[in-house]
């Protein structure tokens, strides 16, 4: 397993799977697939008390491979309780994102202006809460100018900027720990709260990522790497949480 050099695909993986090390027994909440082999990957390793969900109501005792159902169950987690875990900071949601600015604000809900937009996407959705309750991560399989702008079109999730002109009401929960995409991982460890990059995925350099921001990027000196997945992470990414590939689906470099 060790011979086999690791796709950018799996790198993005461990990348996902890092936002949770250490995070203890909160939820999960991935969206995407490889977001979702990150959480179960996490699960698998550095982070067992995490707790994941089968996407409707029951807690998952066992990790199934992704698209498989589960086969043990160790909790009910109706809509309800999901509001309260919501509420109370006990859930780390991995979401995407349309459009991403250097301050953390993300927009899902339409391109253009928002009284006659170009093209209507999801919808704020529960954007706003997660942003403000509990932390909140982003993954963009497709970095590009497209999705980090300069400003967004309309503000969904609430970014650092804005959070604090609202004030400690705003930035007693809010954290944006990482985002990472198919060129790196990013975080905002910055004095002005601004986007950072914070390794690159090997074979990725600087200036393709500066290419593909709209916004002058926070760079360390020098750009580390993103770490390589052990022979072990790479077995359970293989054969047990993804076997039937799907995470090049999603990230084709």
């Amino acid at each position: 397993m060790s011979a086999v050099k690791a796709t950018r695909a799996e790198y993005c993986v461990l990348a996902c799977a890092e936002v949770w090390r250490g995070a203890g027994e909160v939820l999960a909440s991935p969206m995407g697939t490889v977001p979702s082999i990150g959480a179960r990957l996490a699960k698998l390793t550095f982070s067992p008390d995490l707790l994941l969900t089968d996407g409707e109501a029951l807690l998952m005792a066992d990790v199934p491979a992704v698209g498989a159902r589960s086969e043990a169950t160790e909790g009910w987690l109706p809509y309800r309780q999901h509001l309260a875990l919501v509420a109370t900071g006990r859930r780390h949601v991995m979401m995407g994102a349309s459009q991403l600015d250097r301050y953390g604000n993300q927009n899902i809900s339409c391109i253009g202006d928002w009284a006659r937009p170009k093209r209507q996407l999801l919808g704020v959705r529960g954007a706003p809460v997660n942003t403000l309750n509990n932390p909140t991560s982003y993954w963009v399989p497709r970095h590009s100018r497209r999705v980090f702008v300069a400003r967004v079109d309309m503000v969904s999730g609430v970014g650092y900027d804005r959070a604090a002109a609202a004030g400690p009401a705003a930035t007693r929960y809010h954290r944006i720990p990482e985002v990472v995409t198919d060129l790196g991982v990013f975080d905002f460890e910055t004095p002005d709260r601004t986007l950072r990059l914070r390794s690159l995925h090997p074979g990725v350099t600087v200036e393709q990522v500066r290419e593909a921001t709209g916004f002058p990027l926070a760079l360390p000196a020098p750009v580390p790497y993103t770490r390589e997945p052990t022979p072990e992470e790479l077995r359970l990414i293989r054969t047990v949480i993804d076997p039937h590939g799907l995470r090049d689906r999603e990230v084709t470099a």
